[in-house]
């Protein structure tokens, strides 16, 4: 562990440096007019791992966006691990809302604002640095392969059939992720369990073009106001969705489990605070930290309809959209559901209207068992870091490859996430404790460590 300490130490202030230099480039995937970006930064990626210390590393194109590949391998006898990790980011709108530009990093309060400071640039350079550091201090246990994609933040639309055709490329045993959250600063965490998701686009038509309010409005039906109502009875007065076959394959958790669940540290008064909300709302019959971890959900996304510029414009829109994301829980198809969801919007759509539902990104739940050398090399190494056991915990957010990778390389996936929640991934004035990158890079070295005892 000394050896980490005093490497990190003498290096913290190029390894910001160099984080920075990636955080700059505006890799917006869902944007066209980022195609550039997305290639500046996968050359980024792949020139920090040559120079920590790969044999190899290289661009490869897709059928998207580019996949950076790169392996150090010291014996073909010793264990393998294929390290995962996305250089897109999410769009920074609104962009008024962020106290500084959203793609020139600054440390402020002890934390790297940017987008993509931890979501997943910050998390992802972590295992580069480690990497370098176990290259420089000649204390790499195993192998390690690298597979940074591009297209994360729309669905990883390209990597399955990537990893098809390169399964023996990507042949390992273990998979590592940090892409995902720990519970709290002082409380280490791993995921064991992520939601799946299936995304949907709804548009509701009314009159061929937009119409004066006053002199329709009363007599045509206005699209924004049916496309509410809609949306409202999808959920019932107990907040359950109401499209029906939606629970049909859902795996209702054991009573066991929902207790080892609440044994984590959750404080609602705090939760609360944290968000400026006076009460929460969710599915009856289930506590917070359930329904964002064992539970499906349906949720607005965005809704957009007639004018919503500077001043009054007074008009009957012809029409309405909106964006819905359902959370899906293991066992639960996303194609499955997001037919469900179509054939059952359609119907309930009233006559006044056309509705059009065009299916977008999904991807299937995962839950990973606790007994494996990956999850117990993992928790000794948050262990030693953070002084404490680390809880393992499902969370309510989706990484929809990671189902994919297990179906096609037939490999499981340690997600050794370091974010908080109060990262603000997502949204404006996204940031990332120094604090945890730090640890990351502490941890990630401990974990290759143990993985290599425990898999003899």
């Amino acid at each position: 562990m000394e050896h980490i300490n005093s490497y990190i130490e003498a290096n913290k202030d190029r390894f910001l440096e160099e984080l920075f230099g990636l955080l700059r480039i505006p890799s917006i995937s869902s944007l066209s007019d980022h195609k550039g970006d997305m290639v500046k930064a996968a050359e980024y990626w792949r020139d920090t791992i040559l120079k920590a210390g790969a044999d190899k590393a290289e661009v490869m194109p897709t059928l998207g966006n580019p996949v950076v590949y790169g392996e150090k391998m010291i014996d073909p006898k010793l264990p393998t691990v294929l390290v995962y990790a996305h250089y897109d980011v999410m769009p920074v709108d609104p962009v008024d809302l962020w106290k500084s530009n959203p793609f020139e990093p600054e440390i402020r309060d002890g934390k790297i604002w940017c987008r993509g400071a931890d979501d997943d640039k910050g998390q992802g350079f972590m295992h580069a640095k480690a990497f370098e550091l176990m290259m420089k201090t000649n204390t790499l246990p195993c192998n390690v392969k690298f597979m940074i994609e591009g297209e994360e933040e729309i669905g990883s639309t390209s990597l399955g059939k990537f990893c098809a055709d390169n399964k023996e490329m990507l042949k390992a045993d273990i998979i590592l992720i940090s892409d995902t959250s720990m519970i709290g600063r002082d409380v280490p965490s791993i995921t064991t369990g992520l939601r799946g998701l299936a995304y949907v686009e709804v548009e509701v038509t009314g009159p061929n073009h937009d119409l004066h309010s006053g002199l329709f409005g009363g007599a045509v039906a206005n699209p924004a106001n049916i496309l509410a109502k809609m949306i409202a009875s999808l959920h019932d007065e107990n907040n359950r969705i109401t499209i029906p076959g939606f629970y049909d394959d859902v795996i209702e958790v054991s009573a066991e489990e929902r207790a080892d669940m609440a044994r984590a540290p959750f404080n609602l008064d705090n939760y609360k605070k944290a968000l400026d909300i006076e009460e929460v709302l969710g599915e009856k019959g289930y506590a917070t930290i359930e329904r964002t971890g064992i539970r499906p959900t349906l949720d607005v996304n965005g809704m957009w309809s007639g004018y919503i510029g500077e001043g009054a414009k007074t008009v009957l829109p012809s029409k309405a959209n909106a964006k819905i994301s359902m959370r899906l829980v293991p066992n639960q198809d996303h194609h499955k559901i997001a037919e469900l969801f179509q054939k059952h919007f359609e119907s309930i759509a009233p006559k006044y209207v056309k509705v059009k539902v065009t299916p977008h990104h999904g991807g299937q739940g995962y839950v990973a068992p606790t007994n494996t050398p990956g999850y117990m090399a993992a928790s000794k190494a948050m262990e030693d870091v953070y002084g404490k056991k680390p809880v393992p915990f499902r969370s309510g957010g989706s990484i929809p490859i990671v189902s994919t990778f297990e179906q096609i390389l037939g490999t499981k996936s340690i997600l050794l996430g370091f974010g908080l929640e109060a990262d603000a991934i997502h949204s404006p004035n996204e940031n990332y404790p120094l604090e945890q990158f730090f640890n990351g890079i502490k941890v990630i070295p401990l974990f290759y460590k143990y993985f290599a005892e425990l898999s003899k």
